[in-house]
């Protein structure tokens, strides 16, 4: 019942930013593709409906039969503790995670989440299949939850969830807020401590030529703090003016299967990270440069 519950609270946390972006009118100016509708609501069924369960199941069953003795063993910590652990084991290993996947070897599991060309809830989840089931981050997670964390983890992965949303969505949220004077010192213990809607559009930004740009940057999830630690940060209190990839502007977008089930599934096209063997583009060519020639993986 409690992960019934869990997930209708979930929902309801989407469905409000939902309307929150309804009545953006910035929202209603992005051409959403089929593909992208595809490839968004496949992911999420297919998180919330396979991959957090098979996860928690195969952790669950690893635990039983090797640490059966474990169970509930952290229940007796304090709360601060219990959250600390959370935010070690899921927020900052997914940091971690998602930095390397900005890698050449993990780019591939990673490239979908940056192929919309526009910023919505929608994009939280959008991701390569495989992404999400070899994120540390959730399978750590499952193992507190079997070490005693299940009732924090319920509260903390809502709390997590409307930051990533809040992030990643059409209302911006801080936007009005930067422009309050007195609350200049607050937010900039907020932008510094969690994502929000600057920080984290910096990270899909079409280019980092506009000065706003940061897409090697600002891998937070629920902690921006992490970028701030490791020296991966960049705050400017503006947005950039496009997101998405170079790459898909010059060749086409991948088809949604193709993004989503790499490399079980693979790319036709000439220039892609989505191919064995095929040269992808490069973040130090030119437009022209690569319609001339195959630049070098550099992703």
């Amino acid at each position: 019942m409690g992960s019934v519950m869990q997930l209708v609270l979930l929902l309801i946390v989407m469905a409000g930013f939902g309307l929150l972006e309804a009545t953006s009118k910035r929202a209603l100016r992005y051409q959403v593709t089929p593909d992208d509708t595809k490839l968004e609501l496949a992911m999420f069924v297919s998180l919330i409906a396979i991959t957090q369960p098979l996860i928690i199941l195969v952790t669950n069953a690893l635990c039983q039969a090797f640490m059966p003795a474990s169970h509930d063993a952290l229940l007796h910590l304090p709360l601060l503790a219990m959250v600390a652990l959370l935010l070690i084991g899921d927020d900052l290993t997914q940091y971690l995670w998602h930095r390397a996947s900005h890698t050449p070897l993990l780019w591939p599991l990673h490239r979908a989440h940056h192929t919309a060309h526009y910023m919505s809830l929608r994009v939280t989840y959008r991701n390569n299949f495989f992404y999400y089931a070899m994120m540390p981050g959730i399978w750590i997670a499952a193992l507190l939850v079997y070490l005693g964390l299940g009732k924090v983890y319920a509260v903390y992965v809502l709390v997590k969830l409307a930051v990533i949303v809040g992030a990643h969505s059409a209302w911006r949220w801080d936007e009005p807020l930067y422009r309050v004077r007195a609350l200049s010192p607050v937010m900039w213990i907020v932008e510094r401590t969690i994502s929000t809607p600057a920080t984290h559009w910096a990270h899909h930004a079409l280019t980092n030529a506009d000065g706003v740009g940061h897409y090697k940057g600002n891998f937070g999830n629920l902690l921006f703090f992490w970028d701030v630690l490791f020296g991966t940060a960049k705050i400017t209190r503006q947005y950039p003016p496009a997101v998405g990839l170079q790459d898909d502007n010059l060749y086409g977008k991948e088809r949604w299967f193709t993004e989503m089930f790499y490399p079980l599934v693979q790319s036709r096209r000439e220039h892609s990270a989505l191919r064995f063997g095929a040269r992808a583009y490069a973040e130090s060519e030119t437009a022209s440069d690569a319609k001339g020639a195959a630049p070098a993986l550099a992703e």
